[in-house]
């Protein structure tokens, strides 16, 4: 039996908390999720990113999942990436436009609400604000072993090369 709500709001209070919860974390991250368990399909969940949080580029290959964001608060950027690692798009994400300045790697100035990305490619997101708040939705069931396909062209999370390769991203 399934013991969530039948009804999950989406407010300011639930996203302040898990804002507060990403403040605490050493990761600079949080997720709040709003299916019951692994097995779910769809997985659906909050995605809070603090600036400075770092994702090592991904893919969801095998098996193939498409991914995607919507921007509920803040500017994030999505990085699309070849398979040697070169930056193929940028893309600016969030509501209204990006009152900073664009990483060099951003295709446009457009500011999109979100990005829904096909499976298998390359990808990473980083908060261009000082919060940014994602509405995430991927295919499920979550295998932590088969879930992510990290980049071997991208230093591992929590690595001394994380902090210079993900600000060499948002320059």
């Amino acid at each position: 039996m399934d013991s969530r709500p039948s009804v999950q709001l989406i407010s300011e209070e639930l996203i302040d908390a898990v804002v507060a919860q990403a403040q605490e974390s050493t990761r600079r991250r949080k997720n709040y999720n709003f299916h019951a368990g692994d097995e779910d399909n769809p997985q659906r969940f909050l995605n809070v990113f603090l600036h400075g949080s770092y994702v090592r580029p991904h893919r969801h290959l095998t098996p193939p999942k498409a991914e995607s964001f919507l921007v509920l608060r803040g500017h994030a950027v999505a990085f699309v990436f070849d398979d040697n690692g070169a930056v193929i798009s940028g893309h600016i994400l969030g509501q209204g436009a990006f009152p900073g300045h664009a990483p060099s790697h951003v295709t446009d100035g457009t500011v999109a609400r979100g990005i829904d990305l096909r499976p298998g490619l390359w990808h990473c997101v980083a908060a261009l604000s000082p919060v940014a708040v994602c509405y995430e939705v991927k295919p499920g069931p979550w295998d932590p072993a088969t879930d992510k396909e990290f980049a071997q062209w991208a230093p591992e999370e929590g690595s001394a090369g994380a902090v210079q390769y993900l600000a060499t991203l948002l320059r």
